[in-house]
Formats: C-alpha cells, structure tokens, sequence
C-alpha cells in the first residue's frame, strides 16, 4: 500500500492525489470500482449521522460561548472520517476514542440524552462529573474512556487488542488520533508493540492538518504519516477523510483482514479542522482564513448530500425536517440536562475500592459536613 509520493500538506488537492482512496467525487458521482455497494438505506443513515453531529457541534459551542457548558473540543469537518470508520467496525469490536468522537459514540447507539448530561457534569453523566465536558466513557456500547494526554490511548488499544488475540475471541480494536500524536512517545510504542505482537488493531490518524497550532508539516519529515507504518511492519493506506463512503471501505477492509490474523493497520485519513482545537482556542491567531475557505470547498456534509441527489434518496423537505427533528432532540436534552442536580459530594469516594479504607470514610464524612461556598460544592 506505500507508494513513493510527493503530497501537498494542507490544500484540499491532497485528498485526491491517485493514491489516496477517493469513492465520491466532488460532483457527487462515485467510482465504480471503489464503491462499497452499500444499501441507500444505510448510505443515508451515515449522512443522517454527519449532519447530526454538525447539529450538535454547532449548539454546544453556543452553549460554550453562552457560559451554560465550560468546554467543547468538536470536529466541524471530519465529520466523514469519524463517522465512516466508526460504521466500519463490528458490533463486537472495541473503539479508543482520542476526544472528538462523540459522533462515533452516539452511531453506537450511546443516548444523547447521556452525552449532554456529560457535557454539563450533573448527576447523570456517566463519569459523575469528574472530567471536563466531551470526556465520555460508553462500556456498553464497546467504547473507552476519553483521557486529555495525547496519544495514550494507543498503548491502551494496543494492549486491549493483544488481549483479544491472546483469550481467543473475535475482536478488532479501533483507535483514534490526530497526526499531532504520532510526535508522542505512545505512538511509537504503540505501534512498534502492535507489529511485533500482529494486534488486532486499526490505527486511525485524522489527519486534519493542524494539531492545536502546529501544522502538520512541523510534524514530521516524512512524505505522509502513512510512511511511518513501514518502520514497524504495518501496512498502511491513506484516504480522502472527508469522503464517508471511501473511509468505509477503507477501514472495512482492514477490519476484515485483521479479525483473520493479519495483524494492524495504519489509516491516514485527510480531512480538515475547520473549526478551533477547542473552545478554548482561537484558530484566527495562526492560520489564513483563505486557507479554511479552500477546505470548506471539500465540507464532508456537502459532498455527502450531492451523493444523495445522484442516488434520488433525499429531498430538500426531507433534510430541513430531520434538521429540525434533531435539534428540537437536542434542545429537550440540553433543557433536561440543566434540571438535574450536581453529583453528591459522595460519588468523589466512589469506584475505586471494593470496600471504603477507613481513612477515606473519615475523609467523606469531613467533606460532607464541613462548611463550603454557597452553590458550590
């Protein structure tokens, strides 16, 4: 799959050099020989999945920007890199989310209800409030835990995947991360583990051109970061990001070649961060504006519904009423999420021991009773 190649960084020609995988082209049309095949019914279903993240991602940062959450960090833009991939897995296969796939949690069936309450930390929220907003966990649903440091989840889907292969069962581990990570020591250690061991474990590098600041060029010196499979003995493919369809397929393969016991995969998918890193940051400060015009040209969300038009499986009608639908979805689940009570001050004692040392117990029983800040905990 590695191929001697020259690859412009941070223009959208990139996601159609001839050795990137590309099925939907910018008018819509597929390529035949690359296309999937899937049912329209599902094809809609992952647009349908794109446009309600861009929905959510859009109000959230509102709310940010309103003081009613204290942070989101989205992925305006890569939508199709996220949403493809996380439809390619199986249902019995494991996700290691790095932080902006929210969208990959909810296509696993994870409540909104429950991904708002997380981002306000009420009683509610699945981790009980004790990590920032967009730092979810879903282990019914085959999905890890969110951690800020960047790139441990490698080593942590690693280790899950050699797992896997050692007890036998049939499961691939996916894991997510910006090209920013494979600067951090975890990425090397993760996949140098991953090639000697032949883990059952797709690497997904959303390459979205800027980590924080850093462009990707001030990354590495290698011609794609999908080079940096060959030092230790993992193939690797790199695909239009922004292309839902061609991320699919992609990631599908890789997934079927890996459940055989042909070991990991390195996916580079381009795509691009429209948006800031987060709401805490402006991305003005450091980048053209012309250059984030050029990529809007590319906007996953458009390409994906002028595919829809080819096929005649959606209308105008039809996508204004499920945008509506969803926000109206989103709005009760943000008023409802706004009712319910912090979590008790107890809950900070919870989970992580069987049975409460005494110390601890004494330590609760001075945090419950001691005196603090009206409205605060």
């Amino acid at each position: 799959m590695q191929t001697e190649q020259v690859v412009p960084i941070r223009t959208p020609e990139s996601s159609f050099d001839d050795e990137v995988v590309t099925v939907i082209g910018p008018d819509g049309k597929v390529r035949p020989e690359a296309d999937p095949k899937l049912p329209v019914e599902q094809v809609l279903d992952l647009y349908k999945a794109m446009v309600r993240t861009r929905i959510i991602d859009t109000q959230l940062e509102r709310l940010q920007r309103q003081g009613r959450i204290g942070f989101h960090i989205g992925s305006l833009g890569e939508e199709a890199c996220i949403i493809g991939s996380a439809a390619a897995m199986r249902p019995q296969d494991w996700i290691f989310p790095c932080y902006r796939e929210f969208g990959a949690l909810l296509w696993r069936g994870f409540p909104l209800q429950s991904y708002v309450d997380n981002m306000f930390g009420n009683a509610e929220d699945v981790v009980m409030g004790r990590q920032m907003p967009d730092h979810y966990s879903g282990k019914k649903y085959n999905f890890g835990s969110v951690s800020s440091p960047i790139g441990t989840q490698m080593t942590q889907a690693v280790g899950f995947g050699w797992a896997a292969k050692k007890k036998g069962t049939d499961t691939v581990v996916s894991v997510y991360f910006g090209e920013g990570a494979t600067s951090s020591n975890d990425f090397h250690t993760g996949m140098n583990f991953a090639g000697v061991m032949d883990a059952p474990v797709i690497f997904l590098c959303r390459n979205n051109r800027w980590a924080i600041s850093v462009p990707s060029e001030k990354q590495t010196a290698s011609k794609t970061f999908a080079d940096k499979g060959v030092a230790y003995g993992v193939p690797a493919v790199r695909v239009d990001g922004n292309d839902f369809l061609a991320t699919y397929a992609v990631v599908r393969e890789c997934v079927e070649k890996s459940a055989k016991g042909e070991g990991p995969f390195l996916v580079e998918m381009l795509t691009y961060r429209v948006g800031g890193h987060s709401t805490s940051d402006d991305p003005r400060a450091y980048r053209a504006s012309d250059e984030v015009d050029s990529w809007r040209q590319t906007d996953p969300l458009v390409r994906g519904r002028k595919h829809l038009d080819t096929l005649d499986a959606w209308s105008d009608a039809e996508d204004e009423a499920f945008r509506k639908d969803t926000e109206a979805e989103l709005k009760a689940c943000i008023a409802a999420a706004e009712e319910k009570p912090k979590p008790a001050l107890s809950t900070m004692f919870e989970g992580v021991y069987d049975e409460t040392p005494w110390h601890l117990k004494e330590q609760q029983e001075q945090c419950e009773n001691g005196p603090r800040a009206k409205e605060h905990h």
